[in-house]
């Protein structure tokens, strides 16, 4: 009996081991493919804060409510702050009581691309600056009308801008 449970625990090991690896995190490069904005791993952490780098080029998190940009309600756009693309318009952000700035819909279809991660075994998805491929945060489908949409986004993430709420 001790033997078959040590054999259980042993494989039970051995599948988590194999599964993490297959749902670990990507490595240097936010987004696969190849952008418009491109720099070398180097020439990123000089571009950015170690956070910056963090969120943008690592997919991590900020912790929730730590973003001052949470609680900006001026009006104005939101770059990417890896290439300061416009990515959002506060004419979009709500508060959605989650700690991260969030938004119903980016300030243009092709300012932002997604797709699907596992990091947390069920499928997600992920947003990232359509200029240079940096992870912004995740889209779920639980925002307000009229998309229906909250896109949930690292403050870190972002750079304000005050003034006008559409790209030029």
């Amino acid at each position: 009996m001790i033997r078959r449970s040590f054999i259980k625990t042993g494989l039970a090991v051995a599948a988590a081991t194999v599964g993490g690896s297959v749902f670990a995190r990507r490595g240097a490069d936010a987004a696969e493919g190849s952008f418009p904005v491109s720099h070398t791993a180097t020439e990123w952490k000089k571009l950015l804060t170690p956070d910056q780098y963090a969120v943008l080029r690592e997919e991590a998190t900020e912790r929730p409510f730590s973003s001052p940009l949470n609680h900006n309600k001026k009006a104005g756009l939101y770059s990417c702050a890896g290439c300061d693309t416009p990515v959002y318009s506060s004419a979009a952000k709500f508060d959605s009581g989650t700690g991260w700035p969030s938004f119903w819909e980016p300030v243009s279809a092709t300012a932002v691309a997604s797709h699907t991660d596992y990091k947390l075994i069920y499928p997600r998805t992920e947003v990232h600056c359509a200029t240079c491929g940096g992870h912004l945060g995740h889209v779920f489908d639980d925002g307000p009308q009229p998309t229906g949409k909250r896109h949930c986004i690292n403050g870190v993430a972002l750079k304000f801008k005050p003034g006008a709420t559409e790209a030029s």
